[in-house]
This record gives structure tokens, sequence and C-alpha cells, in this order.
């Protein structure tokens, strides 16, 4: 991972006075938001953040001094390839950590997600080579994201909500996207709706209403906004 202090654009002031947890973490969140759409406009940035306009173009524009974003007034933000590089490596730490809270130390899929906030920034690129190897080289994270390499590569999957299927449909659960909502994954551990389980798509109510599905033999109501967050492989 690039070293941030190290970059070669903009002033040694401004990189001294960065936090470098802030700067990761707004590298992540805008790598994040670019999945969907891009560039990334300051407003869904500071919403995403939870801070004011303001002060997410103030970042933005510091970011750009650093060679990590590219910026254009009024149409939003995207990284640069070593902005990329930096978000993709925080969030190789962040999956890796939250699978080996997992297997190591007992932790539940729904407790993991903000000890890896933290503990992505502070660990080492030896500790992560350690992590890694300890568990096997894993590809996906506890929910299913995909865990990049070390080169910061992604598989390319075309997985798709189960919101997008039709009754009758047998769906194998590819990944959960929403591994910072602690009480939706219990309610889906609850239910075994995990990603490999297997599930079958047995009522739709009309205009976006809930989903019924059955798992192992039992039937399991989940909202339309739910079930929208259950990505099916293939």
């Amino acid at each position: 991972m690039p070293e941030i202090a190290s970059l070669s654009e903009g002033s040694s002031a401004q990189r001294g006075g960065l936090n470098h947890q802030a700067i990761e973490d707004y590298l992540k969140t805008i790598w994040r938001l670019a999945q969907a759409e891009s560039p990334v406009s300051t407003s869904r940035l500071a919403a995403a953040r939870e801070v004011k306009p303001a002060s997410a173009t103030g970042m933005i524009r510091r970011l750009s001094k650093l060679a990590l974003v590219n910026y254009e007034k009024h149409r939003g933000v995207t990284l640069t390839a070593a902005g990329e590089q930096i978000a993709l490596e925080v969030i190789r730490h962040h999956r890796l950590i939250e699978l080996y809270l997992i297997q190591a130390l007992g932790f539940t899929w729904d407790e993991v997600h903000e000890e890896a906030d933290i503990l992505e920034h502070v660990i080492s690129e030896k500790l992560e080579d350690r992590i890694a190897a300890a568990l096997g080289y894993p590809e996906f994270d506890p929910h299913g994201a995909p865990i990049p390499s070390k080169e910061g590569v992604l598989p390319d999957l075309t997985w798709r909500p189960l919101t997008g299927f039709s009754t009758g449909d047998v769906c194998v659960v590819g990944r959960i996207v929403a591994d910072h909502d602690s009480a939706l994954l219990r309610y889906f551990a609850d239910m075994q709706l995990r990603p490999g389980a297997t599930l079958t798509l047995t009522h739709r109510a009309p205009f976006d209403g809930p989903i019924t599905v059955t798992i192992d033999g039992r039937e399991h109501l989940l909202g339309f906004k739910a079930a929208s967050l259950v990505l099916i492989k293939g």
C-alpha cells in the first residue's frame, strides 16, 4: 500500500496535518459509493460520512492535493490509481480481520464490523500476511464479500439481489450486504440465511411487498428492503 506520508503530490504540511485513518476512511467510502455511481457527488459522500457537505469538500480538496482523488466541482470525485490501491488495501484488511475474529476468536458475524473498522488501520503488512496464511488465503469474508487480493484485484461477480428472482426459484446465497447492521445480521442468522445457504422463493407480495422464502423446510418472511440486501450467486 502506498505510504501516505511519502506521496509526492501535495504539501508536506497538508500530509502531516491529516490523520491517516480519516484519509483511509474517506478513500474506502468513495470506493464503495463508486460501485453504484461514479463520479461520487459531494452530497453523497457527506451523507455516507455523516458530515456536512462543506466538511466533505474540504477533505476532498486535501485528498486531491495528495493525488489520491480527481475532483471536479459540480461533477464529483473519483479515485486515482494510488487512492484506489489504498482503499482496496484497507478493505482487504477489514475483511480478513472480520473472518479472523470469527474463526480464531469466536466472535459472531454481527459483532465483527466495528472491531474491524478500528483494526483495519493499524495492522502491519506482515500481520496481514500472517492472518491470510492462517485462514488459508480466503476469497470471501464472513458476509460473503470478496476479499481483494494482495495486488488489489477483486473477482468479477454477477450476483443479483433476491428481489430480482421469481416465485419457485431455488437460490444459493452469495453475500449479505449489511455487514454493519448487527440487528439484521442476527435476524438473518436466526433463519439460517447466510452465504452458502440454499433457499426457495415461495411467495412474492406485489408492489415491493414482503417475500417469503423457505430454508431447511421452514418458511420465513423478508421485507423487500431486507431481501434486496441478499445477493444470490449466478
